[in-house]
């Protein structure tokens, strides 16, 4: 396994080819991202534990967008049964997985509990959906700081898991040193992801700006919140699509995995 240095311009060209390939297949990986979204948030109401399994879900979830993306690279319409990936290799990489997945469910919940500490839960409970946010709250220090704590807490977590998943399944890697080339990766390459985030960023403002721009022409600001929710949504879809290419580039594929 070689990992590769790329420019800084490459990540313009991966947000560029995430939304080309989105554009291939738009009914598809839309469809597959709102069923993973579907599953996410049935879980997460489950009690008590629900928030931690749909955590755990999230690598094996994210491989499955990828190979969703790699099938629409080469030509072909990415079936459902893609998003099943991860459990489909084999008992020893589907193990793996699982690991990984609870990996990242330790640290996800380890980073909110250390904000729950510092505001008695509030930025939690917004976060994870279980309270609606008031300008009051928001406004509030303490709020604030827990926010900012659990960012650069979930920051670095995020590098560690960004080709995690993805080295385990087409790299046969386990999940530790998975974890470990991804941060190295992700260091090596820096600023081809800080241009991929400012990229993103750029198209959120566009896209926020654009529905709001044409709610006020049409004298319906109230429409605003109606396109913008589906809009976001399908923004993020094409954000899954692009993770696969940072993959692409940023190590060498094994020949069955090539692209």
């Amino acid at each position: 396994m070689k990992l590769n240095i790329v420019p800084a311009r490459t990540g313009m060209v991966w947000v560029k080819l995430g939304i080309r390939t989105f554009f291939r297949q738009p009914l598809a990986l839309a469809g597959l991202f709102f069923m993973f979204m579907a599953v996410m948030t049935v879980l997460s109401q489950v009690p008590i534990v629900g928030i931690a399994l749909a955590m755990a879900l999230l690598p094996a979830a994210t491989l499955g967008l990828m190979t969703a993306t790699r099938e629409a690279t080469n030509g072909r319409f990415p079936m459902p049964a893609v998003l099943l990936t991860a459990f489909r290799a084999g008992k020893q990489q589907t193990r793996a997985m699982l690991l990984l997945g609870a990996l990242y469910a330790a640290g996800f919940l380890g980073a909110m509990g250390v904000s729950y500490l510092v505001d008695g839960g509030d930025f939690a409970r917004v976060y994870l959906g279980g309270a609606a946010p008031s300008r009051e709250m928001m406004l509030e220090p303490a709020f604030q700081t827990a926010m900012w704590v659990f960012i650069g807490l979930h920051l670095p977590l995020s590098l560690l898991f960004w080709h995690a998943p993805a080295l385990v399944h087409w790299h046969g890697l386990p999940p530790v040193k998975s974890l470990f080339f991804s941060l190295v990766a992700c260091l090596r390459n820096f600023w081809a992801f800080v241009v991929f985030g400012l990229m993103w960023l750029a198209v959120l403002v566009m896209v926020v700006m654009g529905v709001t721009t044409i709610a006020a022409l049409l004298g319906n600001p109230a429409l605003a919140g109606d396109i913008l929710f589906p809009a976001l949504l399908l923004m993020a879809s094409m954000f899954f699509t692009s993770l696969y290419f940072t993959f692409r580039d940023s190590f060498e594929p094994p020949p069955e995995a090539a692209p």
